[in-house]
């Protein structure tokens, strides 16, 4: 009577171990479900001009990448040389600014740094107008620059020079503040030359005006739209400006592969139904101008050290390495974020 109990107490026990089903039970199961994405981030981000330049950020913005790195981003036009000091201070983290305007300021003692490159050749050409026919019809003349020290200003310098002007004696350079104002001033007859890009020389060659000197061509090194970030946020928001640069990297690679979709972006942005200017301007851009790994170089700042160094000792003794940091971008590129 004892055994048949504990053979009852034995099934009874062995039933439970094994769910009534004869087999071991499994053991509770942990959840591995994907790792949850970082909450958005919201940054201000800034542009200096329409122009082809930014063309990279614009597509970045409206092909969901900064979402899709979790970062919640609104864009703003702050004109030129503006855009320096609104990242420093702190009315947004992130400017697409000129390349010479943060060099001067870090060689000032601005806390900022240099994280990528959108341009790193100069895009222009000088359009100059019509009863300008030689490089001496152009002595005495109105040049029109965004602003002082900036990179239509340092353009507009090189091209001088290689033309054999002076620009501080044979010219006049007038700054005007910003790319859209340039195009406007040359049409108002208030300039008679300036430097310009795609649609915006299309528009000026329209109506008459014409290439005096081609630098666009050339494709030599520039600075001419740096993305510049606080080196103090660095420090505090590292994984947020890494995120921000994959975005910049991801949106690249879409841009150039997709020229639907980058006339689309070039389109809202310049408010234009116009396929043809839209088209070459993407040609120029997309294909030639933007690279697709956005490392910023010291190359890229001979120029502007050279021309904003004559008159500005600090700018001279720059170490131009210490402007830079092209970590974040070698991090996109060894995670394959360009291909």
């Amino acid at each position: 009577m004892r055994r048949a109990v504990g053979l009852s107490l034995m099934t009874i026990l062995m039933a439970a171990v094994c769910g009534g089903t004869g087999q071991p039970a499994a053991a509770p199961s942990v959840s591995s479900g994907p790792t949850a994405a970082p909450p958005p981030i919201h940054l201000e981000v800034s542009y200096s001009n329409i122009i082809g330049d930014e063309l990279p950020l614009w597509a970045t913005k409206e092909g969901g990448f900064f979402e899709k790195n979790s970062l919640d981003v609104n864009l703003s036009n702050i004109a030129s040389a503006q855009g320096v000091p609104a990242v420093l201070a702190g009315q947004v983290t992130f400017a697409q600014v000129g390349g010479s305007e943060v060099m001067a300021a870090v060689a000032n003692g601005a806390d900022l740094v240099v994280i990528a490159q959108l341009a790193g050749v100069y895009p222009f050409v000088l359009e100059v107008v019509a009863d300008i026919k030689t490089v001496n019809d152009l002595k005495g003349k109105k040049v029109g620059v965004s602003s002082p020290g900036s990179s239509s200003d340092i353009a507009t310098r090189v091209a001088l020079r290689k033309m054999g002007l002076d620009p501080d004696k044979d010219v006049s350079i007038v700054p005007v503040g910003s790319a859209a104002n340039r195009t406007a001033a040359l049409l108002s007859g208030a300039i008679q030359g300036g430097v310009s890009q795609p649609p915006d020389s299309l528009a000026l060659e329209a109506k008459g005006f014409h290439v005096l000197y081609d630098l666009a061509s050339q494709k030599l090194p520039s600075a001419n739209t740096s993305v510049a970030v606080r080196r103090s946020y660095i420090s505090s928001s590292k994984d947020v400006v890494q995120r921000y640069v994959d975005s910049i990297v991801q949106g690249t690679k879409k841009l150039k592969s997709d020229k639907a979709f980058g006339v689309s972006v070039l389109k809202k942005y310049f408010q234009s139904t116009d396929d043809a200017a839209m088209g070459a301007t993407y040609d120029f851009y997309a294909l030639t101008v933007a690279p697709s790994q956005p490392f910023a170089k010291p190359e890229m700042y001979v120029d502007a050290q050279a021309t904003l160094g004559a008159g500005d000792a600090k700018v001279k003794a720059l170490d131009i390495s210490k402007l830079l940091d092209s970590t974040f971008v070698q991090s996109a590129i060894d995670r394959g974020l360009d291909k």
